[in-house]
């Protein structure tokens, strides 16, 4: 039996389909929780290792947050940090994740 898994395109997919309204908060949440809670699940498998670490992140913080602290703008900060690189990694982890959720 092969591992489950969950590519970039998948989570750009996914979080696209929210940013156009073809799936709502709920729905977006409940892909999150599908796909990232099973430990065997691999997560970015042919990415480098920080898109990996981001994918975590993204896919963690809309699976624990409440649905109305989603924001819209949350889409284009998941998108940028997706693009991640070392020099960046931290500054767009906290963009997203100070700026993509209301307090």
């Amino acid at each position: 039996m092969t591992q489950p898994i969950v590519t970039k395109q998948q989570l750009i997919d996914t979080l696209t389909l929210w940013e156009q309204s073809k799936i709502d908060n709920a729905q977006l949440q409940d892909w999150m929780v599908t796909h990232f809670d099973p430990p065997e699940t691999l997560i970015g498998e042919d990415e480098a290792e920080l898109v990996q670490e981001a994918m975590h992140i993204i896919m963690n913080e809309y699976e624990l947050a409440k649905l109305d602290k989603f924001k819209p703008e949350g889409y284009n900060f998941a998108m940028q940090f997706l693009q991640c690189t070392e020099e960046n990694f931290v500054q767009l982890r906290q963009q997203f994740i100070h700026q993509g959720f209301s307090d």
